[in-house]
C-alpha cells in the first residue's frame, strides 16, 4: 500500500478538473490511501468522489481576511500540524502556485509537481524534489492526469470519469428544472442581465422551471432581478457544495457560463450549454459524458439567439 496526497485547493473549476486525475489514481494504485489536500468551502463536494481517502480542509481564503487574529493563527498551526501528523509516499501539487507548493512542503513525502516551464507560477517549482513537463496549452483536465500519470508511471487514457454519481445524488427521476448559472467573479465572463431575462423567459413559456443559485450579495441581486420578470422563477437559498451538486443532478439540464458549477454539472453529466465570452473553451471548456454546447468564444459574446438555439439543440 501506498499514501498519495494531492494539493488542489481551489477554485471550484479546477477542483472538478482535477478529480479525473483522482479517479485515475485510483485504477493504478487500487490499495492506495488517497488524500486531498482542498480549500474547506469545497470540501463537502471532495468527500462525494469515491476514491478519496481522507481530507485535509485548508482556509487560506478565510485567514487571508484577517491574517493577524489569534483565531487565524491557530487553525493554521492546527492546520499544519495535520500536514505534519501523516506521512505520504508521494505528494503531488497539481495547483502550480506558490501558496500550493509551499502547502507541499508541509508534508511528509516525496514532492512532485509541473517544471519551470510547465507550473502555473514559476517560483513555485523551486519547492519540489521531482520535476515534471506537461504542454501548458492541454486543457486543464488533460494536464492534470498527465501530471498524475508521469508521477504514477501510466499513460492516462480514456474519457475523464469525475468520481461522482448523477443517479445516486439525483435520488429519483430529474425535474423539469432549469438551472441559469449567471454568477461569476470575473466581469469579462459576465452575460448580459436583460439576456438571461429574455431566456428565462422563453424557457418558462416552454414549461420549464427555472432556478438562479447565487454565491455572493451582488449574485444575489442578481438572481432576484432576473426571476422578477419571470413568473415561478426561485432564488435558493445559499447551500454546501454537497446539495448544490445535488440540485444540479436532479435538474434537466444547465445554461450558465464559465464558472464553476458549470464544470460541475459537466461532470455530473447534466446536458448543458456553456456561455464563453472572457475565457477560451479549447483550455478551459466543460467536459463531461453529458450532452454540451458552447457558445461563444474569447472576446466573442454570444446573443440570445444564438444562445436559445444552443439550448434548443440540447433540450430536443
Amino acid at each position: 500500500m501506498s499514501d498519495i496526497l494531492f494539493i488542489k485547493t481551489s477554485s471550484l473549476g479546477d477542483v472538478i478538473h482535477h478529480m479525473p486525475a483522482v479517479t485515475d489514481a485510483r485504477r493504478h494504485r487500487p490499495d492506495a490511501r488517497i488524500g486531498w489536500v482542498v480549500e474547506e468551502a469545497f470540501a463537502p463536494l471532495v468527500r462525494l468522489h469515491g476514491a478519496v481517502d481522507s481530507i485535509i480542509p485548508v482556509a487560506s481564503r478565510r485567514w487571508r481576511r484577517s491574517p493577524l487574529s489569534p483565531s487565524t493563527w491557530h487553525e493554521f498551526g492546527a492546520f499544519k500540524r495535520a500536514m505534519r501528523e501523516q506521512t505520504h509516499d508521494i505528494v503531488i501539487d497539481a495547483q502550480g502556485l506558490v501558496r500550493s507548493a509551499l502547502i507541499a512542503r508541509f508534508a511528509h513525502g516525496r514532492r512532485h509537481g509541473y517544471d519551470s516551464e510547465s507550473v502555473r507560477e514559476r517560483a513555485a517549482s523551486w519547492f519540489y524534489d521531482v520535476h515534471h513537463r506537461v504542454d501548458r496549452a492541454r486543457h486543464a483536465i488533460t494536464r492534470n492526469r498527465m501530471l498524475t500519470g508521469h508521477v504514477l508511471g501510466f499513460v492516462p487514457e480514456g474519457v475523464p470519469d469525475f468520481g461522482l454519481d448523477r443517479a445516486a445524488l439525483m435520488g429519483g427521476a430529474a425535474t423539469r428544472d432549469v438551472i441559469l448559472l449567471h454568477a461569476t467573479a470575473r466581469p469579462e465572463k459576465e452575460w448580459p442581465v436583460a439576456r438571461w431575462v429574455a431566456l428565462a423567459q422563453a424557457l418558462d413559456t416552454n414549461g420549464y422551471g427555472i432556478v438562479l443559485p447565487w454565491g455572493t450579495e451582488a449574485e444575489r441581486r442578481r438572481s432576484v432581478e432576473i426571476a422578477a420578470a419571470v413568473p415561478n422563477a426561485k432564488v435558493p437559498e445559499r447551500q454546501p457544495l454537497d446539495a448544490v451538486a445535488r440540485m444540479i443532478a436532479r435538474s434537466a439540464f444547465v445554461v450558465g457560463v464559465d464558472t464553476g458549477l458549470l464544470h460541475l454539472a459537466a461532470a455530473l453529466g447534466v446536458p448543458l450549454v456553456a456561455i464563453f465570452t472572457g475565457t477560451e473553451p479549447g483550455q478551459h471548456g466543460p467536459l463531461g459524458p453529458g450532452k454540451i454546447d458552447v457558445v461563444g468564444a474569447l472576446g466573442a459574446m454570444p446573443s440570445f439567439t444564438e444562445v436559445h438555439t444552443a439550448v434548443e439543440r440540447i433540450a430536443g
